[in-house]
């Protein structure tokens, strides 16, 4: 799961880089309306400046490859393989090859570290549910696996090593003892390993580390608007 903290490493440094006032962009940036600002801070944790802000990091992917607006598989920031794939398509809400902003802060949002565990769970179930059926499979946990440890990993595991890993893990998971682990069983396996949802959460998506950028305070000076709305959960 480590690799979900690759992909969104660009959320920690465009902050930092926005939070120390060395940000200055050139471009003519068409910002959302407020109409669907607020909708999207009411569908999430974020509140409108906070919105506002990961709409900068969305332009600066998005435009990194292709500028359309939006982010594409090529501008994703992770190298190609099956976790890659499947990190995309559940960003990708609208099954169309493409993210858009929405999709976007949406997906964040299961990230923040107030979001709720239920949400978290069901994410990770979800990537590991590959065939989308309802159930994750030991082919699955295996062909995952065997992704994940092909990035992360400068060990070259054996095929009988990794197909121990596979096993006791499925085992581990599979209390039922079918064949397969459903979101019963994977709810029970990661709230018995907490540590699996810190792999879920991203610390700098908390209000104190979008809310007090400066570049919203100037944003809002030069624009004359006041959209400070307080966030809906405590910092």
């Amino acid at each position: 799961m480590g690799f979900i903290f690759q992909l969104l490493e660009g959320v920690k440094l465009s902050l930092t880089v926005f939070q120390t006032g060395s940000y200055c962009s050139k471009t003519v940036r068409q910002i959302p309306d407020y109409e669907e600002l607020a909708v999207l801070a009411a569908e999430t944790l974020f509140s409108i400046n906070e919105v506002e802000v990961l709409f900068e990091l969305f332009e600066k992917i998005s435009r990194s490859i292709i500028d359309d607006g939006l982010i594409h598989k090529e501008e994703f920031g992770l190298e190609k393989n099956l976790f890659a794939d499947r990190l995309f398509d559940l960003f990708d809400i609208k099954c169309n090859g493409e993210i858009e902003f929405g999709e976007f802060v949406r997906t964040l949002g299961i990230f923040h570290p107030n979001a709720p565990t239920e949400d978290k769970i069901l994410f990770g179930f979800r990537l590991y549910d590959l065939r989308q059926n309802g159930y994750i499979e030991k082919q699955e946990l295996r062909e995952m696996v065997l992704a994940v440890l092909s990035h992360e990993s400068e060990l070259l595991l054996s095929d009988h090593f990794v197909e121990i890993i596979v096993d006791k893990t499925f085992k581990d998971v599979d209390t039922r003892g079918d064949g397969r682990i459903d979101l019963d069983e994977w709810k029970c396996f990661v709230l018995k390993n907490p540590s699996l949802l810190k792999n879920m959460t991203l610390p700098y998506l908390k209000s104190d580390n979008l809310s007090k950028l400066s570049f919203i305070t100037n944003c809002e000076k030069e624009s004359g608007r006041d959209w400070s709305t307080k966030s809906t959960f405590s910092s």
